[in-house]
Order: C-alpha cells, then sequence, then structure tokens
C-alpha cells in the first residue's frame, strides 16, 4: 500500500462540519458583544456633543446657532447617524440606527438625549431600554 497524501472527503467533510458547529455557537456571542461596543459608543458620543452643546451655550447664550451648527457635532458612528434639533432655549439629540445594519435587530433601538439630561429610547423592545445606557 501507498502511504496516503492529503486528507480524504470523509476527513475533510468532518473538519468542515466541527467548524460549522462552533461558528454557529460563537457567531451569537460576537454579535451581541459588537452590539454592545456600538450602544456603548453612542451613548459616549450622545454625552461628548451634549457637553459640546452646553460649552456652546455658556459661551453664547443659546443652543442654535447656524455657523457652528455643521462643526459643532459629530455625525455619528458606523452603526448609527446622529442628529441635532437646536433652538435657542433646547436641544435634542437623536442617534438613529443606520438601516440595514447591525443594530436594527437591536432591542434599544434609537437614543434621544436633551438639554435637561432626560434620555430615552423610544423604540425599545419592552424591558430592554432600562439597561441601554450602561447604568
Amino acid at each position: 500500500m501507498r502511504p496516503q497524501k492529503g486528507l480524504s472527503l470523509i476527513e475533510l467533510l468532518i473538519v468542515i462540519a466541527v467548524v460549522g458547529i462552533l461558528a454557529s455557537i460563537a457567531y451569537p456571542g460576537y454579535s451581541d458583544q459588537v452590539r454592545k461596543t456600538a450602544r456603548t459608543e453612542i451613548v459616549g458620543l450622545l454625552f461628548t456633543s451634549a457637553q459640546q452643546l452646553e460649552r456652546h451655550y455658556s459661551r453664547a447664550g443659546q443652543y442654535s446657532d447656524s455657523e457652528t451648527q455643521v462643526t459643532l457635532l459629530a455625525s455619528g458612528t458606523a452603526h448609527y447617524r446622529l442628529q441635532a434639533v437646536r433652538d435657542k432655549e433646547s436641544f435634542t439629540l437623536l442617534a438613529r440606527r443606520l438601516p440595514g445594519g447591525l443594530m436594527m435587530a437591536d432591542p434599544c433601538g434609537d437614543y434621544v438625549l436633551d438639554q435637561t439630561g432626560v434620555r430615552g429610547n423610544p423604540e425599545s423592545v419592552g424591558d430592554a431600554g432600562s439597561g441601554c445606557w450602561g447604568s
């Protein structure tokens, strides 16, 4: 008999099955960690943006200012788009999930923060809104 070179078809199928099983176990945990990281990132960006708006208010006496409105705030993250609604005495920051992204299935939904520090998740599913802000 000649010595065997390489893998047989059965051995290859067994390796593919084992890799598939490991991937099916690991991927959901990986996706959950990516979601937690994306939530932490957008919450930090919302608080940073709110602080920048408060600094602007202490200097200018109002939250709105057409010249600095574009440069004052970040546009968002890889998973969320940040929008700001500003007038003289108030602001509302809204972080919307990007369509088709990983966060579309996230139970926290979108994020809202206003000038009084009130934060929320208007589209959160069930009781998910309580843990979305990392507190």
